[in-house]
């Protein structure tokens, strides 16, 4: 009886301990986009891009990709704006465990398993600049669809930090229908290559 309890006790202190380390990822998240519009402009992109992509009528469909334009410029110049207010935070806050299941201290006791979120938002922020100056002449269609995937990426990233890659990946399934192996095949060929050398803290 009292090896029970005392794995009951471990088990309940490291639940306790994890629910501490996610609060304060989420809250030290939450403090920086909170001066941007980035989660709303993501969300309006990503709609967007939806109808033009399923309206049969190219005026109507024209008209909708110069309206996210607007909103595509907006995007790109606030996540350049964060990526900069990330460069002088210290890095130790920064890092989360790249272990499929969130473990506390696991940046600790494993600081290679883990990556620093600074990282991938430069990454993220660099490639949606350049899926917006669409450099590799996609058409409309094969441009939005990139970019949406580069935006997903992004929050999958931000969700994995906050809580952990089973979680990030299971929210974006649940909201979006898509598998994390789907997003890293659509998203560019520069940014997938950067994104798991940071993953792999190179």
């Amino acid at each position: 009886m009292t090896v029970v309890v005392f794995f009951a006790v471990l088990a309940f202190s490291v639940q306790m301990r994890n629910a501490f380390e996610q609060r304060r990822r989420i809250a030290l998240l939450g403090r920086f986009l909170s001066s941007y519009q980035i989660e709303s402009l993501m969300e309006t992109l990503t709609q967007g891009y939806l109808r033009a992509m399923g309206e049969s009528d190219p005026e109507r469909r024209n008209s909708i990709w110069q309206v996210m334009s607007q909103h595509e410029e907006r995007l790109s110049g606030q996540l350049q704006q964060l990526q900069q207010e990330l460069t002088n935070e210290p890095g130790s806050a920064w890092r989360a465990s790249t272990l499929p299941l969130s473990l506390p201290l696991a940046v600790h006791w494993l600081p290679r398993a883990s990556f620093d979120l600074r990282a991938l938002v430069r990454i993220h922020a660099q490639a949606v600049a350049r899926g917006i100056a669409n450099a590799d002449q996609l058409s409309p269609r094969d441009r939005a669809f990139r970019l949406s995937a580069e935006l997903l990426l992004l929050q999958h990233s931000c969700h994995w930090f906050c809580r952990s890659k089973v979680v990030a990946s299971a929210r974006m399934f649940a909201r979006h229908q898509t598998h994390y192996l789907q997003l890293l095949a659509a998203v560019a060929p520069d940014t997938r290559s950067a994104y798991l050398q940071a993953l792999n803290g190179h």
